[in-house]
């Protein structure tokens, strides 16, 4: 009897025991619960990679595009430049839950573990948006334990640190859409051509689908799939309420009208300069590329996002998107040296190769210029200088070789001066003005102006035989535009670290003196002819309404437009990447690319005429004779000369002129009247054309 008693107080005792170790186990359960969540929300989360990537800046500060090393097309938006039906379709197929939920839906885990235990198989899967980020964010697509793990602890993370809408908004900015697109407002434009805000209900619920098997959704490789995964998502929208089952059935039906795959990216703003700026940060600069991607680093730059945008609409009007004629567009600042705008090719997406610093390519009679500043520098010739045009063998290296240019279409022009053989773009002259300098003054004359590429000092670099890059070809011709001197080509004002603090600062100084300012201006006057009647770029010379002065250039495989106003020197080039010749309207392309980019890029600045330097004599010459005109001269022409090389005899083809010049001027100097009378009428044809 008393063992029997005691039963029941030993059984009490231990049940009693057993409740406080289940006691203790819970409060110590809990202690644990509440230290890891209190670390979990005091620990700070990895950056993440926007947070981390440097930043490229244009001339006003805004932020163009990031540097990465995964080459992803992304431009992070805010929720509200979303469409609300992509983000309804989102929420309706990924995560129904989601502004319930803290960031797992246990309920959706365990349909998940019933379905995977009856298919004997991993059949379904049951991550929230918060679990997708954070897999998608911080680590890799492995099936691990410690994964798994890890993913758990990051959404609880997310799930503290940050609303529900940022969450989403982060997402929606990170998922893969295919075909290289990251976050909704690459995938809207690159398939539809269209902002994420402007996306219809059938848009918005195809590229829901996508993120699922970006490959095996895609429209473009898998029509019927993306189709069908549209058709289930558009049905979800109306079981949650969101539409009405005609609304989906209207939208299952809709038409929808893609962007041609491998199209031109719309996204990222000008690529090709990103990534010549990379270039110069690592080569030049010498931060590493771990500091670039991953440093938090601002880089500014001289780039002016309206000019770039003028560049890009100019290249995609003038250029053929099929075919496989490439182009590149460069546009410096001659005042400062600063590159305005960059265009590498006509579409990134397809060709990444920077064309602008390709080395390789002929400038032909674009390369004139160059050799007619020497001659003019030299005081060896003017522009009323005359050779015959003329088939013509030249002897040269002592009359051991010999060289036989020709003319285009084998026209000759008989006794010509300077400015119309620019005009013109006579090669018979050219070659006979290099003759009379000499070759190795005028490679030395384009090494001082920017070019570095090596050239052959031989008569056949007068039509521009040896290549050279358009990024060179713009800056030779900022030192003519920026009154013979040379700034240095500047695409990187100044780099801060993430804290703000300066880590390097583009040097600023006056640039260096190559010519004389006048010779300069000459060659800017004698130029100016190229867009007038006669000249090789007049056909557009009625796109740009302001002073300009430039040349163009053909040769087998390169067709060029080089040319610039008192704020813009532009290089355009066109060709073909694999040697292959071009036809006379592939050539003719440049030239309207030049024209309409120049026009565009400075809508905003008004006209101005090239500024005269001291040293610059102008006078009217007799076109015929070539000397002074008289009042008895039935034609004349206003000349700009250096001072000193200016004609000193009278024209007498038509009477006698004057034995002297009027007391205080120069020999046939006109009066100011006359210089205000033509400067207006060179305005006017300017302002009217």
């Amino acid at each position: 009897m008393p063992r029997d008693s005691q039963s029941p107080k030993v059984q009490k005792h231990r049940f009693r025991r057993l409740l406080r170790l289940l006691a203790f186990l819970t409060l110590l359960l809990l202690l644990a619960a509440g230290g890891l969540l209190g670390y979990l929300y005091q620990k700070e989360l990895p950056p993440v990679g926007d947070d981390v990537r440097s930043k490229l800046l244009d001339s006003r500060g805004n932020v163009l595009t990031t540097f990465t090393t995964d080459g992803r097309s992304r431009d992070p938006v805010q929720l509200n430049q979303i469409s609300p039906l992509l983000i309804q379709a989102t929420l309706a197929v990924e995560d129904r839950k989601f502004y319930s939920h803290t960031g797992f839906d246990l309920k959706g885990m365990a349909r998940a573990v019933l379905a995977n235990l009856e298919a004997g198989e991993r059949s379904q899967g049951a991550s929230t948006l918060t679990q997708q980020l954070a897999r998608n964010l911080y680590l890799t697509h492995e099936k691990t334990w410690t994964r798994k793990t890890k993913e758990a602890l990051f959404t609880m993370q997310l799930e503290m640190k940050y609303s529900k809408d940022e969450i989403l908004n982060m997402y929606l900015n990170e998922i893969y859409y295919g075909h290289g697109a990251y976050g909704i407002e690459a995938a809207a434009r690159m398939y539809f051509g269209k902002a994420a805000a402007d996306l219809n209900l059938a848009e918005s619920a195809l590229l829901a689908g996508i993120p699922k098997g970006p490959t095996y959704y895609s429209p473009y490789t898998h029509p019927d799939n993306a189709r069908k995964r549209q058709a289930i998502i558009l049905s979800s929208m109306a079981e949650v309420g969101d539409i009405t089952a005609a609304e989906a059935r209207a939208a299952a039906g809709q038409p929808l009208h893609f962007k041609p795959q491998g199209g031109k990216n719309t996204v990222v703003i000008a690529p090709y300069f990103r990534d010549y700026v990379r270039q110069v940060v690592t080569d030049t600069l010498h931060f590493s590329s771990d500091e670039l991607e991953q440093g938090g680093l601002s880089v500014y730059t001289t780039l002016d996002p309206d000019m770039q945008k003028a560049a890009e609409a100019a290249v995609d009007k003038g250029m053929d998107g099929s075919g496989e004629l490439e182009t590149a567009l460069v546009s410096i600042d001659p005042r400062t040296g600063y590159i305005k705008a960059m265009v590498g090719g006509k579409n990134y997406r397809s060709n990444q190769f920077n064309h602008t610093l390709a080395t390789t390519r002929q400038p032909g009679s674009s390369f004139k210029p160059i050799m007619y500043l020497t001659a003019l520098s030299s005081r060896t010739m003017t522009g009323l200088s005359v050779f015959n045009s003329q088939p013509t063998l030249f002897h040269y290296d002592n009359n051991r070789k010999t060289y036989q240019p020709r003319n285009f279409g084998d026209k000759y022009l008989g006794e010509i001066n300077m400015r119309q053989a620019i005009a013109a773009s006579d090669n018979i002259y050219a070659v006979n003005t290099i003759m009379k300098i000499g070759a190795d003054q005028v490679a030395g004359m384009a090494g001082k102006m920017g070019i570095g590429s090596p050239l052959q000092p031989v008569p056949s670099l007068a039509l521009g035989t040896s290549p050279v890059s358009p990024l060179e070809m713009a800056s030779a011709f900022a030192v003519i535009g920026g009154g013979g001197v040379k700034q240095p080509v500047t695409a990187i004002l100044k780099i801060t670290d993430s804290k703000g603090n300066l880590l390097y600062q583009a040097p600023d100084g006056p640039g260096e003196k190559v010519v004389e300012p006048a010779a300069a201006y000459v060659l800017t006057r004698l130029m100016e002819g190229v867009f007038e009647s006669g000249g090789t770029g007049n056909r557009v010379a009625s796109i740009i309404k302001r002073p300009v002065a430039g040349k163009t250039g053909t040769t087998d495989t390169d067709g060029w437009m080089v040319g610039f106003t008192p704020e813009l020197s532009t290089a355009v080039w066109v060709g073909y990447d694999k040697g292959r010749e071009i036809t006379s309207t592939d050539g003719r392309r440049a030239a309207p690319i030049f024209a309409e980019f120049t026009e565009k890029a400075l809508e905003n600045v008004p006209p101005k005429i090239f500024p005269i330097p001291d040293g610059v004599v102008s006078v009217y010459i007799n076109p015929q004779s070539g000397k002074l005109a008289t009042a008895a001269c039935p034609d004349k022409t206003l000349e700009t000369f250096i001072s000193g090389t200016e004609p000193t005899e009278y024209c007498d083809q038509h009477g006698e002129g004057p034995a002297t010049a009027p007391s205080g001027e120069s020999p046939g100097s006109e009066t100011p009247g006359k210089e205000e009378h033509s400067l207006w009428k060179d305005i006017k044809r300017w302002w009217m054309n």
